[in-house]
């Protein structure tokens, strides 16, 4: 929904970005909710959990040091 979001308003710089971010992520979660409350049940479970999202990689701050 983020992406969705995103591609539609094309926000310019982080402010904007994170504010997309929030409510896309607030969308998904309520979709969740919905979900699980239409099924009666939790749709996260072991099977589905990602446990290790993968190698965290570190960028170089562009700032300069002083």
């Amino acid at each position: 929904m983020t992406t969705e979001i995103s591609h539609k308003e094309k926000p310019k710089g982080m402010p904007a970005n994170k504010k997309v971010a929030r409510r896309g992520g607030g969308v998904a979660g309520k979709a969740r909710k919905e979900t699980e409350k239409e099924l009666g049940r939790s749709v996260i479970s072991d099977e589905n959990y990602l446990s290790d999202a993968g190698e965290v990689k570190k960028i170089k701050s562009s700032k300069k040091q002083r």
